[in-house]
């Protein structure tokens, strides 16, 4: 009588097929991205691009560092890229390049950008998905974050000597000239729009100020008790002064700059919040 086989897990003839039709996708997505050249992150190659949703890679001069993913328009999602990178210590945009596909709306339920991550994460690439380069402003529940060392805002702190782009030379309010400069900054400058601002102005003498040389004016125009802030990634006003921040690298108080040296947690500790938000933060 010949031997038939068990209903054991040891079959070798017959077993379930699971078709992973996201893993497909995203393993099409990665071959066709890479067949592209790449771009140098500049205003000249974005401009080329279409309005159109798809989603991109970036490059750190030869190293493949982040996936991203445009809901409604690629050109708008890299310029803010490319804004970003300009504001910061350590990196410049030239040092970029980047490659994308365009992809229908409707494609973007399919989560186009984790199927990427996906496929991408267990060959130890895409650094920067994982280390805080896609965020936008934190919120102030998060102003007092210990960062890791490999968090993009300790890597590539803002940059406070770049000029102060946009300035006219005479009287102003402070809080118009901080509204200018939020909208001008490479980086966010979050603040307190209090009434306190609004009555106080300063001169400025001269349009060819640094950010750093224009936070002291603005701090020392300020009533007392004001407070600027250089965080690794952004900058926050508040009157809460004095307040300590884990992860400052200046303050601005009086018309005085004090440096700091942040905080950073371990490697192995998960982001660490050194305490409360300060009395009347929003």
């Amino acid at each position: 009588m010949a031997a038939t086989a068990g209903r054991s897990g040891s079959a070798t003839f017959h077993r379930s097929f699971t078709l992973s039709i996201t893993k497909a996708l995203g393993d099409q997505l990665a071959t066709d991205l890479a067949t592209l050249a790449r771009a140098p992150l500049s205003d000249a190659s974005i401009g080329q691009l279409l309005e159109r949703p798809g989603v991109y890679q970036l490059y750190l001069h030869d190293d493949f560092v982040y996936v991203g993913k445009a809901d409604k328009s690629l050109p708008v999602r890299l310029r803010q890229h490319l804004k970003k990178i300009s504001g910061r210590r350590g990196i410049v945009p030239s040092d970029m390049t980047f490659s994308c596909l365009y992809v229908a709306e409707d494609f973007s339920a399919l989560a186009p950008e984790q199927l990427l991550i996906n496929h991408h994460k267990d060959l130890g690439e895409i650094p920067w998905n994982n280390n805080g380069f896609g965020n936008r402003d934190p919120g102030r529940q998060r102003d007092h974050t210990v960062l890791k060392p490999n968090h993009f805002d300790v890597l590539y702190p803002i940059d406070l000597a770049r000029p102060a782009e946009g300035l006219t030379a005479g009287e102003t309010n402070v809080l118009d000239l901080l509204e200018a400069l939020k909208a001008s900054l490479p980086y966010n400058i979050r603040y307190a729009k209090s009434g306190d601002l609004r009555s106080a102005n300063l001169v400025i003498p001269d349009v060819q100020l640094s950010v750093d040389d224009l936070l002291k004016r603005i701090s020392e125009a300020a009533s007392s008790g004001w407070q600027i802030t250089a965080l690794g990634g952004y900058i926050v006003m508040y009157e809460e002064g004095p307040a300590e921040y884990a992860s400052a690298s200046r303050y601005y108080r009086g018309g005085q700059a004090i440096d700091s040296v942040p905080l950073s947690a371990s490697e192995d500790e998960t982001a660490v919040d050194s305490g409360s938000p300060a009395r009347g933060a929003p």
